[in-house]
């Protein structure tokens, strides 16, 4: 069903709740989500979740498949129902009620917020790691500039960006397969047991989308990738040649072994690689025949992952085994230089770096998206609930995401939010969960175990992680409550 805005003018700029414009195909939202899933995370994401799960990593991988199934099959009969801009920041609202819907909404605009500014440092420390924050800024800048200009624009681009990031996971895949494994020099190793101490779900916060960031004061705990940077820029920005994980969670996999705790945090992190198809679901008022083109997309696209993350941990256990796969600090990168084709190192650097700048594509299109709609139901500001009357974007929610995101890659230390966006996405999509089990069968509900499952697994695998993500979890939707409560009362 469509929505009929009404149309305020504001002054000739913009038109607050205007409907955007139906301009995406199934083919293009599609890519969308593949350039969220796909992200720089696959070039990463594979070595905490090894330390985790240890041998039993494609059963962690398979969890994770799951959970995103029961996801994207309650967001898919939901988007079709509401196509608008949003996700489950409107069907909270619609099917739950304002409060659930705000907290998704409030979840994913502060978490994904935190992704992108992750996201701009992963680009920027792959391209050149001394010049990272700069590159980060004209990153955030080219992209809100390119969105600005419509999102068809944006889907040619991402449809660039995931043809090159599949055609490297593509040669990865191969020679990881094909090539017999050498003896490796690991690029890095693991820390003391007394040094590890634990936020593992760091390196998932973007939507697994890249490699983590990190403090030069404190490094326990994270996954840190190959690119080189020293001195005082180290803060914030990605630390070469040393991985830090948990200590316990290496032995467990060095012991050839994993308890089902090791698993289901495994699954845990992984699944946020799948993450990215809530990203077409936040499209869903510029999609043509949305009923239909919706639930096409994001099947296809979560089923053109799971397949490529197979065959993606299949050559890195091949190639590396559990142990080395789990004390990679770039696990594809030494993928290729344990099969005898260590060359082909700087192709695999330029593959993530270009992952990392498709997902900052996507993600600030979902942020934008889901803060127009809050806009529109007066839980954020309504001038952000502006349309441009020409290019039919919402002009104002970019330009706010995309300053946000600067000030970010400014000023703030990202470790805690980083932290809290694994925590926010799991309950964002527990409540999607709980939305579509209010559907009836004449609303397109899902089977009833779908979305229970769905709802079951996302709390278990949020419980799962460290306790610092919970915690900054539970704090920041706190501030957010009270937030809520506060712009209650002044109405």
């Amino acid at each position: 069903m469509s929505v009929a805005w009404s149309k305020v003018a504001t002054g000739g700029r913009g038109v607050v709740g205007e409907g955007l414009a139906r301009r995406l195909g199934t083919a293009d939202a599609v890519v969308v989500g593949l350039s969220a899933m796909i992200g720089a995370g696959v070039f990463a994401a594979f070595a905490p979740a090894a330390a985790a799960a240890g041998p039993w990593l494609l059963a962690a991988l398979a969890l994770a498949a799951v959970v995103a199934y029961c996801n994207a099959t309650s967001s898919a009969r939901l988007a079709a129902l509401y196509p608008e801009s949003g996700g489950t920041y409107v069907y909270g609202r619609r099917r739950l009620g304002p409060l659930w819907g705000y907290l998704a909404g409030w979840g994913f605009t502060v978490g994904k917020t935190a992704s992108c500014a992750a996201m701009a440092l992963t680009f920027g420390a792959y391209v050149a790691p001394a010049l990272a924050r700069p590159l980060a800024i004209s990153a955030v800048v080219a992209v809100t500039v390119l969105n600005l200009y419509g999102v068809h624009r944006s889907a040619m681009m991402a449809r660039v960006t995931v043809a090159f990031v599949l055609a490297v996971l593509a040669l990865v895949v191969v020679v990881g397969l094909l090539g017999g494994p050498e003896p490796l020099a690991a690029s890095s190793t693991p820390a003391p047991a007394g040094q590890a101490t634990a936020d593992l779900a760091e390196i998932s916060a973007a939507d697994a989308t890249r490699p983590l960031l990190v403090s030069d004061t404190q490094v326990s705990g994270a996954l840190v990738p190959s690119p080189q940077v020293s001195g005082p820029e180290v803060s914030g920005a990605l630390v070469s040649d040393t991985t830090l994980v948990p200590g316990a969670m290496v032995s467990g996999a060095q012991e050839g072994r994993a308890d089902l705790w090791g698993v289901l945090q495994g699954a845990g992190l992984l699944f946020f690689a799948f993450a990215g198809y809530a990203r077409i679901a936040t499209l869903g008022e510029e999609v043509r025949d949305p009923a239909r083109t919706i639930p096409r997309a994001i099947g296809i696209a979560l089923g053109i992952t799971l397949v490529v993350y197979a065959a993606v941990a299949v050559a890195g256990l091949h190639a590396l085994g559990s142990t080395g796969l789990a004390a990679s600090g770039a696990p594809l990168a030494d993928v290729v230089t344990a099969s005898g084709f260590g060359w082909l190192r700087p192709v695999v650097g330029a593959g993530a770096a270009v992952a990392a700048l498709g997902a900052l594509l996507a993600l600030l299109l979902g942020v934008s998206r889901t803060t127009l709609a809050m806009a529109r139901e007066r839980d954020l500001p309504a001038v952000f609930a502006a349309v441009d009357p020409v290019r039919q974007v919402p002009r104002r929610a970019e330009l706010a995401v995309g300053g946000a995101v600067i000030v970010l890659l400014l000023v703030a230390d990202l470790r805690g939010a980083i932290g809290f966006s694994s925590f926010g996405v799991l309950l964002y999509y527990a409540i999607a969960n709980a939305a579509a089990l209010t559907l009836s069968r004449d609303e397109g509900a899902p089977p009833r175990a779908v979305p229970v499952l769905g709802l079951a697994l996302c709390l278990v695998l949020a419980a799962t992680l460290p306790p610092a993500s919970v915690f900054a979890g539970i704090a920041v939707f706190a501030v957010g409550l009270a937030v809520w409560a506060l712009r209650r009362s002044r109405r």
